[in-house]
């Protein structure tokens, strides 16, 4: 299993809140603190951990690590797939 530290921003457009681009982050930390200093210049953002299968690819899981600011009401629930 390989671990992948995102960060995901939002921004508004057409006056609704939507995913701006990802940033990789190093480690935890890292994302927590990229995800809190974004917040500060964005509607908000959310830190989040990707656990993948290494030889696959596929996606086994993400978790919300921490969020700042606006999150769309539904963020979590589209990580799962639902």
């Amino acid at each position: 299993m390989k671990t992948s530290y995102v960060v995901q921003p939002f921004e508004i457009h057409r006056k609704r809140l939507r995913p701006a681009r990802q940033e990789a982050a190093q480690t935890e930390g890292g994302a927590l603190k990229k995800a809190e200093n974004l917040a500060n210049r964005m509607p908000g953002a959310a830190a989040l951990k990707a656990v993948a299968d290494d030889e696959t690819g596929e996606l086994e899981g993400v978790t919300i690590l921490g969020q700042w600011g606006e999150i769309p009401d539904d963020f979590a629930e589209s990580l799962q797939g639902g």
